[in-house]
Formats: structure tokens, sequence, C-alpha cells
């Protein structure tokens, strides 16, 4: 497990911006069910996570459609909470950093780290807004 003082500052990245810091397996279990769309990052202390997936959720904002759900779980800090998440992105094997956006509780838009590592933010941001576009549009 990552020491909390390295972890923070990483987590506060998202969660400056909205993003809930789900901190039990049943909050992950409600953030996804209780909301119309949710997405959520599975954060990490790798490279690409802090050049990549972060400032591209983040820029992925800068849109006209949003999920109605923001939340995030930190590989390596909180275990349970997503060991609990990766449940529910089953066919995909555990990945992190990932984005996965959620639509009436069913897993419609995933990036794994593949798709996140080597990638610009701009990129994962234009990913992700088109997936917006899809399905966060009431």
């Amino acid at each position: 497990m990552y020491p909390k003082e390295i972890v923070l500052p990483m987590k506060n990245e998202l969660t400056e911006r909205g993003f809930k810091d789900i901190d039990s397996p049943e909050n992950v279990e409600n953030n996804i069910k209780d909301y119309k769309t949710s997405l959520f990052v599975i954060n990490s202390v790798c490279g690409c996570s802090a050049s990549s997936a972060r400032p591209g959720v983040v820029l992925s904002l800068q849109n006209e459609v949003i999920p109605k759900n923001l939340a995030t779980v930190f590989a390596g800090f909180d275990i349970e909470s997503t060991k609990k998440l990766r449940e529910f992105l089953v066919p995909f094997p555990p990945s992190s950093p990932a984005i996965a956006l959620f639509k009436d509780g069913e897993l419609v838009h995933m990036l794994e780290r593949h798709h996140i590592e080597g990638h610009t933010a701009e990129a994962i941001a234009e990913n992700l807004k088109q997936a917006y576009n899809e399905y966060c549009v009431e």
C-alpha cells in the first residue's frame, strides 16, 4: 500500500475538481447504481496517470455534456474500493490507471492503461467527450 503522503496530492488533483473520493465498497456500488451516469477514475502513482489520465479527465469536463456523478478510487491505496469497482469492469482485466463510464449502472465506455499510456491528455479528453456526447445526453 502506498503511503498517504504520496497519494493525497494525486487524489487532490481530482477531488478538488469535483470527484468524490470513494472510500468503501458500498460507496462504489452506490455511486454506480444511484446515478444516471457516473465516471470512475482508477487513479494511480504511475507517470501516465500524472501526464495523461488525470489531466485528460479534467480537460474532458470542459464539455457541454458531462456525467452526473464523478468518482475516483486509488489503486494500491483504496484496496477494497478498487477491488469492488473492478468487479463492475468485467470483462476488462485490472488496469491502473483506468477510466470507466457507467450509464444506468452498466459499463458503457472504458479506457484501460494501454489506451492512456503514450497518449496526450488532449487525446484522452477528446475520447471521453465523445463518450459523454453519446451516453450522457438525457
